[in-house]
């Protein structure tokens, strides 16, 4: 694609406008963030402290003496064992770590010592019970045993003092030792030998300096302050609109701050820009003990149960999308379907199970449109074999449950109806070995559309293109001979498979399934002539648009939809008790086939204005998916920013684990409404659950099922990353 000169710089990548006037995302590397977990398998001993030294080995200070981290690797999850490196300081009573010179430096009553420098460091000293020290300049150390100072250097005593409070923590920075108590912060000149405070306050938790810009981060119980202390003035109030405010530790590292709470963990960039990590996404624990640096800006946290480590990766999205296209084939693929991996053990891959799914129909067709797409971009032929795959299961829902024309849910091996999900809605197969899901909804019906118009346009394998149409008439066929319904096994309509006026508008004209319904199923006529010519499909597009309203029902503003009125049916009232999620994730696949696939140009123009009607209405939820289907109208403006911001923020971690952020402090919240939006800006993909694209983007907790589960990434990242490559709209890879 050829770009104009006209560049608008965002702040992780480019966006230049094309050829076609639309703006183009440049694919230029961003920070991944993932993290490392290591869980300490005695709950019994204390975590004390963390650091790595120059070399990038990492040793924890726990009650039980030294601890490493061990075979832990991105989804798997390492331990914390004894550190067994040096036998002969096994038997040491250590009661502090820190580093000097990027080297590890211990204390035990009465000593400082150290393996490095030929183990030449040992410094001791007259002070009893000591807890804590800080490494100064030129081998001075200044140790405390939680009132009284003394600072040795090659085991003189230098200087000591005392200080009528409990001290708790001692750095050292621009020449001073700088002490810190629950009241105050103190000062100790080496050169003056002389003591200063120089903050007080109440509830001091944590601090720490930062030399560039003379400024120290004074944490407490409630938030924290900003202190300058070259002018010794508190800078603006105390910062509480924080993810967490029971601040326990603290850490400058590159250009973010790091600060660690009793509720997880987060970072603040130069931008106040906040990254917040909770947990086991990030953390074996929320309860934050210590945070330090790691190899590479990343970042040590230690918490009561082990270790995190998080690091930050450059990649591109096409990066990120062969990470995931892995993940889903080497772990999601069932029979060909896109699944999940369920009945996992905390996170655990390797005791999970590819789980059947209501919706596998709809999740598989939404995989394989991203493969579609990809297949157009790339030419793989790694992404056609996928395709053929696909099809297959997909063809299959037809032809196993022997009803013409009918998509079964999903299919299995028979002898496991009672261990599925809704064995209820199972039935035997003609072949003894099989079972199939029965009750197929609309969702399945406008995925199988969506996805075999796709190929029949795109794809030029006669193959394929052959087979697509033939399922699109196959399914059409059922529909318009069974009056716009799916007729089940038992020769009657399913739940939710229902196209027919009687039906449809029955619901009140702001309830929205009259509007869905009827987008949905133009969607699908259209679709069928476009690829077939049969006039049967025109004319009953016609016939329900203009006998039955489904036009003016499509067109319907979004603004109006809402509760049903007081005097409609329970089905209405039950139907629009609140926005439905799913429901979008209906009409965006429905307009592929709407606006593609249109009978002219007028009714073309009239889908454009109902496609961008209802993506103002989602523009809060930032949802990448419907910004980018949004795309195929043509027009400029659809959000191409936050649209990248949702593929970039996605954690490469999509397990199910427990999250939190309710608490938040940093978050506005909104009083209920009907679109279920909880708060005025929708958290990063990576701060909230885990989420198909038929779910509330506003949902704030998970706290079910901790780590059971792992979704594929084929439906929620690698559809609208693809769809935004073939659309032109996300750049190839740039360097």
């Amino acid at each position: 694609m050829k770009y104009t000169l006209f560049i608008l710089i965002n702040l992780l990548g480019l966006t230049v406008f094309s050829q076609s006037k639309q703006p183009v995302y440049l694919d230029k590397p961003f920070l991944q963030d993932y993290s490392i977990k290591y869980y300490s398998d005695n709950d019994k001993i204390q975590l004390k402290k963390v650091f790595t030294d120059r070399n990038g080995n990492i040793k924890v200070l726990s009650t039980n003496g030294l601890l490493i981290p061990v075979d832990g690797a991105f989804l798997k999850a390492g331990k914390l064992k004894a550190d067994k490196s040096y036998r002969t300081i096994q038997h040491k009573h250590l009661l502090d770590i820190g580093l000097f010179q990027n080297q590890f430096v211990f204390l035990e009553e009465n000593s400082i010592f150290s393996n490095a420098w030929a183990g030449s460091l040992m410094s001791k000293f007259q002070l009893k019970n000591t807890k804590l020290f800080s490494a100064g300049s030129d081998f001075q150390f200044l140790v405390s045993d939680g009132k009284k100072l003394e600072l040795i250097n090659q085991n003189k005593t230098i200087w000591s003092s005392s200080i009528d409070e409990e001290i708790t923590d001692i750095k050292f920075s621009d020449h001073l030792f700088w002490v810190l108590t629950k009241h105050s912060i103190h000062t100790f000149s080496i050169e003056k030998n002389h003591s200063t405070k120089v903050f007080e306050g109440e509830d001091l938790t944590a601090f720490e300096l930062i030399p560039s810009k003379k400024l120290i981060i004074i944490g407490t119980n409630d938030g924290f302050y900003r202190f300058d202390y070259l002018h010794k003035r508190v800078l603006g109030s105390k910062v509480t609109k924080l993810p967490s405010t029971n601040i326990t530790t603290i850490k400058s590292i590159g250009e973010k701050l790091w600060i660690g709470t009793n509720n997880g963990c987060f970072s603040i960039s130069q931008n106040e820009k906040i990254d917040y990590y909770n947990g086991e996404r990030w953390l074996p624990n929320n309860d934050i003990i210590q945070i330090s640096e790691g190899k590479n800006n990343s970042a040590l946290i230690l918490t009561k149960s082990g270790l995190a480590e998080i690091f930050f990766q450059k990649m591109t999205l096409a990066e990120k999308a062969d990470f995931y296209e892995k993940q889903v084939r080497t772990r999601h693929i069932r029979n060909g379907f896109n699944a999940s991996i369920e009945g996992m053990a905390k996170g655990d891959l390797s005791t999970g199970f590819l789980a059947d799914s209501d919706n596998d129909g709809l999740w598989t067709s939404m995989y394989l449109g991203a493969e579609v797409f990809r297949y157009v971009v790339t030419k793989s032929e790694d992404a056609l074999q996928n395709c053929r795959e696909s099809l297959d299961a997909m063809e299959r829902l037809f032809t196993i449950n022997g009803i013409p024309g009918f998509p079964s849910r999903s299919f299995e091996r028979s002898g496991y109806i009672k261990q599925l999900a809704d064995p209820e809605r199972w039935q035997h197969a003609q072949d003894k070995e099989w079972d199939w899901k029965s009750t197929t909804s609309s969702d399945e019906a406008i995925g199988h559309i969506f996805v075999y118009g796709a190929i029949a346009e795109l794809i030029n394998d006669n193959s394929l293109r052959k087979r697509s149409i033939k399922l699109i008439d196959t399914l059409m066929s059922h529909i318009i001979k069974n009056d716009f319904y799916l007729i089940d096994y038992d020769g009657k309509p399913t739940t939710w498979g229902k196209w027919n006026p009687s039906y449809v508008n029955s619901f009140p004209k702001n309830v929205g399934d009259r509007k869905l319904n009827s987008s949905n199923i133009v969607a699908m006529l259209q679709t069928a002539y476009h690829f077939t010519k049969k006039t049967i499909y025109k004319e009953k597009a016609f016939e329900l648009m203009k006998k039955h309203g489904y036009f003016e029902n499509l067109m319907r503003p979004m603004k109006e939809i809402g509760y049903a009125p007081e005097d409609a049916d329970e089905h209405s009232k039950k139907m629009s008790d609140a926005w439905n999620h799913s429901d979008d994730e209906m009409y965006f696949l429905g307009y592929w086939g709407l606006y593609r696939y249109a009978f002219n140009d007028t009714l073309k123009a009239h889908y454009k204005k109902a496609i961008i009607d209802h993506w103002q209405t989602e523009r809060p939820e930032k949802e990448g998916l419907w910004n980018i289907f949004t795309a195929l109208t043509g027009t400029s403006s659809f959000d191409l920013n936050e649209a990248a911001w949702y593929l970039r923020e996605h954690p490469l971690d999509l397990i199910d684990w427990n999250i939190s952020n309710s608490h938040r402090k940093d978050i506005e919240k909104l009083p209920e409404n009907f679109r279920t939006q909880t708060i005025k800006e929708v958290l990063p993909p990576d701060e909230r659950p885990i989420q198909r694209h038929n779910a509330n983007m506003f949902n704030l907790d998970r706290m079910r099922g901790n780590g059971t589960s792992e979704h594929s990434a084929g439906d929620i990242w690698l559809l609208p990353y693809w769809l935004g490559r073939y659309l032109g709209v996300i750049s190839p890879p740039q360097k």
